[in-house]
């Protein structure tokens, strides 16, 4: 052997173990979380159901999942006893609207009320504790639930609230109810005329009745002043919580204003975000094309994630402004509202791909998903952007002749289960029984091998997933009806529900590596239940409650 610097050797040695040493005491510093004895579930990244008894977290994220001896390797570990209950990753709801929910929340709520006499009076009600409001908002109406299903009128508001404006969203956020004050402060009258893509409903003599379609909104929303961020944080904080007492750790916000951005970016950062998003950004935000230049937005926790644009073909079934290929059944001169244009539909997409964001685009009828459909494929062709896993939210009613046209053109239907239970006492009258064959077809889209994505839609429908998770297994409103379910060729098992929920609607906003499942290094979203998902009747899904919510391994919500 030649000479030999041992000191060298020596040092270097030295050095080496104590990096190692350094390493491993780092390591066992951070803290760990065991939570043992549980009976949980995911999805792994093959989107396969796996089992596991423990499951292992530190610094907020899966360390590992198990059976019951995992446990003995990490004996300095903080240890919970899950008591044998199910544990599921974190429900994804992949269409809601945060805002609106938020506000809705902090206004009068309508749902479900039997008739327009009954909201009126609610509104009242709220109107005398509130008087320190300038405008009376509120949503949730739905003039189907009532005897004549006639929609309401101005008139009636003003026998109970005349002296402020006020304002009632319909349940599907696609109309709206008027009172005089408002319609005078945002001078609306007989000689104002319908904008392109909306409604004013009118009366006997040519008078605005009221109520107002789609695009025809904007005619009093304009009028109503803007939140400030300070009521933008509040209606998320409202909504926050509420998400997160159902199990949704995080979800996809269809629909993000511009303030809206800002502000959720400004909370991201700083780590003040309580519930994961996923924002779709406006199109018709007038700060659109500056938002899209600065590129994706993302935080280093995932709180917030924009990366998404949302654009409307149509209104919505119930209103009749859902855009059809044939005149509705019930209304013979109507085929309702396409609310973008064709060319305005492929400037956004130009932009959208440019910018390399995902294109979101709400379509309910036939028609208006057939020129969904019909402007991707033009994109690919003319633009690219296949890769961006472009979404359709709603896939509502769509010609079975375009159903495959989603699985070639590797769009995904983005659907809400709950809207079949809601709208099967209208869905028939309104576009008959053959167009219903390719209605709210979730089993026909997975046989093809499209991968579905479940949300609510909330508020239009309730945020609680597992009403949602229900109505996808058993095609059936909580009272079990109608009796084997409507259309129930098209019902889903629990399994495919839950992966629509998880691990699929990660897929959908790019975040499959991080979200959707509790394999090691995603972040530890779990939820607690109080009944086995998997295991129980279905008819009994919908009573499932949420024990406890953790997010980045930390408990955020806990049932008293």
């Amino acid at each position: 052997m030649g000479n030999v610097n041992w000191t060298a050797i020596t040092v270097l040695s030295i050095a080496l173990l104590l990096s190692v040493m350094t390493g491993c005491s780092k390591q066992q510093s951070t803290p760990q979380l065991v939570i043992e004895n549980i009976n949980g579930y995911t999805f792994d990244n093959k989107r396969q159901l796996q089992q596991f008894k423990t499951l292992v977290v530190q610094d907020g994220r899966v360390l590992a999942t198990g059976d019951r001896q995992l446990a003995d390797n990490y004996p300095n570990a903080e240890k919970i006893d899950g008591q044998g209950k199910t544990l599921i990753p974190g429900i994804i709801d992949a269409h809601g609207h945060i805002s609106s929910l938020g506000f809705t929340l902090l206004s009068v709520d309508v749902r479900g009320l039997q008739s327009a006499q009954q909201a009126a009076e609610k509104v009242a009600d709220y109107a005398a504790q509130q008087s320190q409001l300038q405008w009376i908002k509120g949503r949730g109406w739905n003039q189907v639930l009532w005897p004549n299903q006639q929609f309401p009128t101005a008139v009636l508001l003003d026998q109970f609230v005349d002296d402020r404006p006020v304002w009632l969203e319909r349940i599907d956020g696609h109309a709206g109810w008027a009172n005089s004050a408002a319609m005078r402060v945002a001078g609306i009258d007989a000689n104002t005329v319908s904008p392109a893509g909306g409604e004013i409903l009118r009366d006997a003599e040519g008078n605005p009745s009221g109520v107002f379609i789609d695009n025809a909104m904007n005619l009093i929303n304009q009028a109503i002043p803007s939140p400030d961020e300070a009521e933008i944080s509040l209606a998320l904080d409202a909504v926050s919580q509420h998400l997160l007492r159902l199990g949704i750790t995080s979800t996809h916000d269809a629909g993000v204003s511009a303030a809206e951005h800002a502000l959720y970016r400004k909370l991201a950062d700083s780590g003040a975000m309580k519930v994961r998003l996923y924002g779709m950004i406006s199109s018709t935000d007038p700060e659109l094309e500056n938002i899209l230049s600065a590129g994706h937005s993302s935080d280093s926790n995932d709180l917030y994630t924009a990366r998404s644009i949302k654009i409307y073909t149509d209104g919505a079934l119930g209103s009749r402004g859902a855009a059809m290929l044939r005149p509705y059944q019930d209304r013979p001169d109507h085929s309702g509202l396409l609310l973008t244009t064709e060319a305005q539909l492929r400037q956004l997409f130009s932009l959208a791909i440019a910018a390399e964001f995902q294109v979101a685009i709400h379509a309910i009828g036939d028609k208006g998903n057939r020129i969904a459909l019909d402007e991707i494929e033009y994109a690919y062709a003319t633009v690219g952007g296949r890769h961006l896993r472009h979404r359709i939210e709603h896939s509502q009613v769509v010609a079975l002749s375009d159903i495959p046209r989603f699985k070639v053109l590797d769009v995904i239907p983005s659907m809400q289960p709950t809207h079949a239970t809601s709208d099967m006492n209208m869905a028939e009258d309104r576009i008959g029984a053959e167009r219903l064959k390719g209605a709210y077809a979730w089993r026909t889209f997975l046989n093809q091998g499209s991968r579905l994505v479940s949300g609510s839609d909330f508020p239009v429908e309730l945020a609680n997933p597992f009403d949602g998770i229900h109505a996808a297994v058993t095609r059936q409103n909580k009272n079990n009806q109608p009796e084997g379910g409507w259309i129930a060729e098209e019902a889903i098992t629990i399994e495919e529900t839950m992966r629509s929920f998880s691990i699929d609607a990660a897929w959908a906003a790019h975040q499959e590596d991080r979200l959707g499942g509790l394999t090691a290094g995603k972040w530890a979203d779990f939820i607690l239940l109080d009944q086995d998902i998997y295991q129980i009747a279905s008819e009994d899904l919908w009573k499932t409650e949420v024990l406890e919510t953790w997010l980045a391994g930390k408990r955020v919500f806990k049932a008293e």
